[in-house]
């Protein structure tokens, strides 16, 4: 009878399992089938955000239009370079940077004419200036307040006196005390 026993949990598990094989299978396909969708809607902008006639020919030209575009924000899709945004602006600027390049400016010429035409908002990395040096500098600023700080807390609660030893006649009035003496 314990071998029947012993057949029968070996046939029954091996069943759930193959009835959890049958059921997890069909689960993962949907969950990747799931995934790969997403995916697919997730890298669908990017890969419309620049059109073929916007590129230049030369892979050279290229990649310097590129890494000027991605020092640029896009100012209808905040903190993306306007070659990572789809938006109808990101398109205008990518094709600004272009015809700039072909007048003949330099990266630095070309930041900055689109500075001076929308701002230094739209740099995603903001030139050092007077006005924005206060900028630059207060993270430091206020790290070294900070630090400041907490070293004078440290050393007030170090200098804190130390209480002084007590005399005989103290110490007896204190033991008297705690054994419940008279006040």
């Amino acid at each position: 009878m314990t071998r029947l026993v012993r057949h029968r949990s070996r046939t029954a598990t091996s069943r759930f399992e193959t009835a959890s094989h049958a059921v997890s299978k069909p689960r993962r396909q949907g969950l990747s089938k799931g995934l790969a969708f997403a995916l697919a809607l997730t890298l669908a902008p990017s890969a419309q955000a620049l059109d073929a006639a916007e590129m230049f020919d030369d892979p050279a030209r290229e990649a310097r239009a590129r890494a000027i575009g991605r020092d640029l924000r896009c100012m209808v899709c905040q903190n993306e370079s306007i070659f990572d945004s789809n938006a109808g602006l990101a398109r205008d600027l990518r094709v600004l940077v272009r015809e700039r390049m072909d007048v003949g400016d330099s990266d630095e010429q070309v930041l900055a004419y689109v500075a001076e035409r929308y701002g230094d908002f739209v740099l995603l990395k903001p030139r050092v200036t007077g006005q924005t040096l206060v900028l630059w500098g207060a993270p430091a600023i206020f790290l070294l307040l900070g630090a400041g700080a907490v070293l004078a807390y440290h050393r007030s609660r170090q200098r804190a006196p130390a209480a002084a030893p007590l005399s005989g006649d103290e110490r007896r009035e204190a033991q008297r005390l705690l054994r419940g003496g008279d006040v």
